[in-house]
């Protein structure tokens, strides 16, 4: 497994943000992988995951498709279906791949297992590539590695 690389800041992979999920993520074959214990901190209803979080979670993971294909983009539409509830305290494993990649856009989808394989929550996301002037931007201020 390759990892992917992570920033500083961001909510969900930044190593130096004090709130954040600290998620790492690999690249196995043609999907990207994450794993994740949920923390008391991250309830909605007591014992149960946050469902903002679920959805947070997956659009990073479904996100990071694009970096298969060299794209870098922003999310254009994104739909969760929420299956089971997660609970607090056990691994999850967030896992990703494309449906489909085109030259300005990229359709991919995810999902978030429960340690016995089962699927908690799954989505379907489209992303729009980023125009090549701020992509450079971005990777002058990014602290990515």
């Amino acid at each position: 497994m390759e990892r992917q690389p992570d920033s500083s800041m961001c909510f969900v992979c930044g190593r130096d943000n004090p709130i954040g999920l600290h998620l790492q993520f690999y690249v196995e074959g043609s999907q990207v992988k994450t794993t994740f214990t949920p923390r008391p901190e991250h309830q909605g209803w007591p014992g149960i995951l946050h469902g903002g979080i679920t959805s947070t979670i997956l659009d990073e993971t479904v996100g990071r498709t694009c970096f298969l294909v060299d794209m870098w983009a922003v999310t254009a539409r994104f739909e969760v279906r929420y299956l089971k509830p997660i609970p607090i305290g056990q691994p999850l494993t967030a896992v990703a791949e494309i449906i489909r990649a085109r030259s300005r856009a990229l359709e991919a989808r995810g999902e978030i297992r429960l340690a016995d394989g089962t699927v908690a929550a799954e989505a379907t996301a489209t992303y729009v590539r980023i125009p090549d002037a701020r992509r450079r931007e971005l990777e002058r201020v990014l602290d990515l590695r």
